[in-house]
């Protein structure tokens, strides 16, 4: 049975066309909804131009009431049956109330080699650290951020001279291969680490 997945976006979206790229062919899932929080992504756009379907729900009239903001989260959901969901660059932090029903069912792709570097700037932090060796982590989402059992991870050299945005630019690389390939394996019932070695 065809699994069907939502993906989260609030921007370009470039680890969604990853994944909807992959989700081809005898790929055991498709992308039934892209849903963001921003009517002007462009990851909407693109979806909509390939005939995905798509569900805004600007959080900003909701102000500090994540709970509502949820519930139309929800609500936009429930029209499409999602039986998972992958955040692909959604930069919203989702509450327990609204991750516990999605627990096994919800993954997020993470920049960083979790648990090292939990939140935002993870490229400018390693630098800092001195840290020879960074990348990206796919994991379950949790009710603690960028918390979660870690499903893949793909990993690079910190080359001399790399700077945040030269680093950034090489993991995304990773991030896109990383991903769908751990997506893959998710909905066969694989729920091991897969670890990629990128350099």
């Amino acid at each position: 049975m065809t699994r069907r997945v939502a993906i989260f976006v609030s921007g370009g979206g470039s680890n969604m066309r990853a994944l909807v790229e992959d989700m081809t062919g005898d790929h055991p899932a498709r992308a039934c909804v892209v849903v963001s929080n921003n009517e002007n992504a462009g990851g909407i756009a693109w979806a909509r131009a390939r005939g995905i379907a798509t569900e805004v729900v600007d959080h900003r009239p909701f102000g500090e009431d994540r709970a509502s903001f949820e519930a139309a989260l929800n609500a936009a959901l429930d029209k499409h049956t999602p039986d998972l969901i992958c955040l692909a660059g959604f930069m919203r932090v989702l509450t327990a109330g609204f991750v516990g029903p999605w627990q096994g069912r919800m993954l997020n792709i993470h920049p960083s080699l979790l648990p090292k570097y939990k939140g935002l700037n993870t490229h400018a932090r390693a630098l800092a650290a001195g840290d020879t060796e960074h990348g990206c982590s796919v994991h379950e989402v949790t009710a603690l951020l960028d918390d979660g059992p870690i499903l893949g991870q793909a990993r690079l050299n910190v080359a001399d001279g790399d700077t945040a945005d030269t680093l950034a630019a090489r993991v995304l690389v990773q991030e896109h291969r990383l991903y769908p390939a751990v997506l893959r394996r998710f909905v066969t019932g694989e729920h091991g680490c897969l670890n990629v070695n990128a350099e």
